[in-house]
């Protein structure tokens, strides 16, 4: 996430953290496309009657229902009035609903610490709220405290904080003046930078109607990116995993960049490892101090040729191990690795598991669904008797749709056994990973990632060993098999009603009817190659993005797909651009975030754009998912530059009505909506507002009339004014169901 379209970047400009992943990466600038504005509006507004939160809460007139009835096999329809576009400081949402700030950058978690100063003084980040808000899983607790899958009114968030806003190099607004912009970087900034980074568990309750969260329970708990950490799976010691600080490649420390999250059916939580690897620096000579062995070959296709600079300067921070691990420069004399960090990149990557409910248990990272850019982690229909299934997205422009596929079946005593993480180890360390080909006909193939395939045995670009070899490559390995490249899979969902699984495919610049270079042509799942124009700057490519939906098929290794809502502009073309046919009221750009409510059966869409940001800040949308198959197919006719035509046929769902989908929300300037969690009756929902305020100057930090956003400060929550990532809670006025 945090990612925008791309321009060229510095060596050291690693706010586009979604870069392409190839041997020869081109890096997406994320700045370049968030300060540019349009200068005139290119859509219509939206329905009157919204709500915008600027205080601690916010009560409009509204009706609605009281529903707690279990996932009808069609979703109810939308019952709120759609939110208009909008280019305020504030988070606006329908009438007749309440949104408050619950839990921002830098709240305790403990109480022995102060509260947040938010003037870039404070400290103890290992016991705060970390930064940018990310994906997000309700666990809900008993009166007792104990686990409770039924509870509404108490409960665990446990939340992703996946980076940090930044500008050369610092994150700035965690540091008094800015923070340092140089190399080297001071130990107490690293050590702040390296706090904010990770997951956090934090008790939340509804009480006398309102929600907060409890700085000072117990059951709070903080991961950050020096937290040890085992690593399960087929890759647990491998040689690809030996470090100074794990000689036996058991262990490593930290999670970093986590974006989507999943719940699994034995009550954890799931957390993705997603762009780790600006976080690494390699020497300029560091290709032939490894002997251009098959590792400098998995270096680059992860995004690491050598002299490539870290994003914050970490390594600089000292000669103390927790900065020297951040150099992944081969710089020891040993033959595994035991003697510097040269393999350190390889543990990180993965899905990582986590028990909400015990911070005692050791986190594991689950080797066996795979290494690369994860997104969310979404289960299949779990059925006693039968594997499990987890969906997975690669997020960088070219990657893959993955499917993990568990060797144990399912037992039912297992969703409430005593050890949930021994039950991790036997549902997520063994089974099948396979990568997905989508057909033009809108059929498709998952294809098994391993040794057994003769296009992987056989690959001439890697010469793969053994399953760890494929679970730490695994990227290499769906090349070799010729997965369809896709237009950056971010987050995916499963319909509950029906099973299907929908991914949001974000954008992608490297689309061309003319391609050149690395760039390559629109195909029936990415259909579409087109110039938007955003004042005198072109985007080009698939600059709004799409979804795709697919339904398994007869077998494990087939299914059927199509594309089941366009992003466009509600006045771009018809016949290449907004086929979706979306209003004023339903369009958007770069979608993202992405769940369904179990409770409702809404999916809710949200966005992390930088394409459409002159006309409307990001947002969160409902829509009434159909199934596949239910629309036709739509050609898109292309010229080429040498004259010849390019035409590309494409299923597409059902055409979106007023009463199927609508903008529920739109945040404040400069901010991702990402993340959503609810309550189990559907009556209360969590939604994060990820880096308000992200354009912002660092030589700015200390004048507020010149901040991109101030909120959360501007809606009344918190001291100073410095924007704050932050977690929201939305209430229906008359207690019902939420978007119903």
């Amino acid at each position: 996430m945090t990612q925008r379209m791309d321009a060229p970047v510095t060596a050291v400009d690693f706010n586009n953290e979604n870069a392409n992943t190839s041997a020869n990466p081109t890096f997406e600038s994320v700045l370049g496309a968030r300060l540019s504005r349009r200068g005139l509006l290119r859509g219509g507004v939206g329905s009157v009657g919204t709500a915008v939160l600027t205080g601690f809460g916010v009560t409009a007139c509204g009706g609605g229902d009281d529903d707690n009835s279990p996932v009808p096999s069609t979703p109810k329809l939308l019952g709120f009035s759609p939110v208009a576009k909008s280019l305020a400081d504030v988070v606006s949402i329908p009438a007749g609903y309440t949104a408050s700030v619950l839990f921002a950058l830098g709240d305790p978690i403990s109480a022995s610490v102060p509260a947040y100063k938010n003037d870039g003084t404070d400290g103890d980040f290992e016991q705060r709220a970390g930064d940018h808000h990310d994906g997000m899983e309700w666990f809900g607790l008993s009166a007792n405290g104990s686990r409770d899958d039924n509870a509404t009114e108490r409960g665990l968030l446990a939340m992703n904080h996946e980076a940090t806003t930044d500008e050369k190099l610092s994150s700035f607004f965690l540091h008094a003046n800015g923070g340092t912009s140089t190399l080297p970087r001071p130990a107490a900034e690293v050590d702040k930078e390296t706090a904010i980074h990770g997951v956090a568990v934090i008790e939340v309750a509804k009480t006398a109607g309102k929600w907060s969260y409890l700085p000072g329970s117990a059951k709070n708990f903080r991961l950050t990116a020096l937290t040890p950490i085992d690593i399960s799976g087929p890759a647990r010691g491998s040689s690809q995993l030996v470090t100074k600080y794990s000689p036996t490649g058991t262990k490593t420390r930290g999670t970093l960049n986590n974006c989507g999250t999943g719940k699994t059916p034995w009550g954890t939580f799931l957390t993705g490892e997603e762009n780790w690897f600006g976080y690494f620096t390699r020497g300029a000579a560091d290709d032939a101090a490894r002997g251009n062995d098959k590792s400098v070959t998995s270096l680059k296709r992860y995004g690491r040729t050598q002299g490539a600079a870290s994003r914050h300067g970490w390594e600089t921070g000292g000669t103390d191990d927790k900065y020297q691990r951040w150099n992944n420069s081969k710089l020891g004399t040993s033959v595994d690795g035991s003697d510097d960090y040269r393999n350190e990149m390889n543990g990180m990557g993965y899905i990582v598991e986590i028990n909400p409910y015990n911070k005692a248990a050791s986190a594991k990272k689950r080797t066996a669904l795979g290494r690369f850019a994860h997104e969310s982690a979404a289960f299949g229909k779990v059925v006693v008797g039968q594997p499990l299934s987890v969906y997975m997205g690669d997020d960088s422009r070219g990657e893959y749709i993955y499917k993990f596929v568990s060797t144990a079946l399912w037992s039912a005593a297992d969703a409430n056994a005593a050890d949930p993480m021994a039950v991790g180890d036997k549902y997520l360390d063994s089974g099948k990973l396979y990568v997905a080909k989508f057909n033009a006909d809108g059929t498709g193939t998952w294809v098994e990632l391993s040794l057994t395939n003769a296009a992987i045995a056989g690959y001439a670009t890697y010469k793969f060993a053994d399953a760890a070899d494929i679970a730490i490559n695994t990227r290499l390995a769906a090349d070799a098999v010729g997965a369809t490249k896709m237009d950056r899979p971010e987050w995916n969902a499963v319909n509950p009603a029906n099973g299907e699984i929908y991914f949001t495919l974000t954008n992608n610049s490297n689309r061309s009817v003319n391609p050149s270079g690395s760039q390559y042509l629109p195909d029936a799942a990415n259909p579409r190659a087109y110039t938007d124009m955003k004042g005198s700057s072109a985007q080009t490519g698939n600059p709004n993005g799409h979804l795709v939906r697919m339904k398994e098929g007869t077998s494990v290794n087939t299914f059927n797909w199509d594309v089941y809502l366009f992003g466009a502009e509600s006045t771009a073309d018809a016949t290449l651009v907004n086929l979706s046919a979306l209003t004023a009221d339903q369009d958007f750009s770069s979608p993202d975030g992405l769940a369904f409510s179990k409770s409702s059966g809404i999916c809710w869409i949200q966005t992390d754009d930088g394409a459409y940001t002159d006309v409307s800040n990001c947002m969160m949308l409902a829509a009434v998912p159909g199934s596949v198959g239910d629309g036709g197919k739509k050609t898109l006719s292309y010229t080429k530059a040498d004259g010849s035509k390019l035409d590309i046929v494409t299923p597409v769902g059902k055409a979106a009505t007023a009463d199927t989908l609508k903008r529920f929300l739109v945040g404040p300037k400069g901010c991702e909506i990402t993340g959503l969690a609810e309550t189990p009756d559907g009556k209360a929902i969590f939604v994060n507002i990820q880096h308000p305020g992200e354009a912002t100057k660092m030589s700015d930090v200390g004048d507020p009339t010149k901040y991109q956003s101030q909120w959360p400060a501007n809606a009344g929550y918190g001291a100073g004014k410095r924007p704050r990532s932050a977690t929201i809670v939305i209430t229906k006025n008359d207690g019902g169901m939420i978007g119903t």
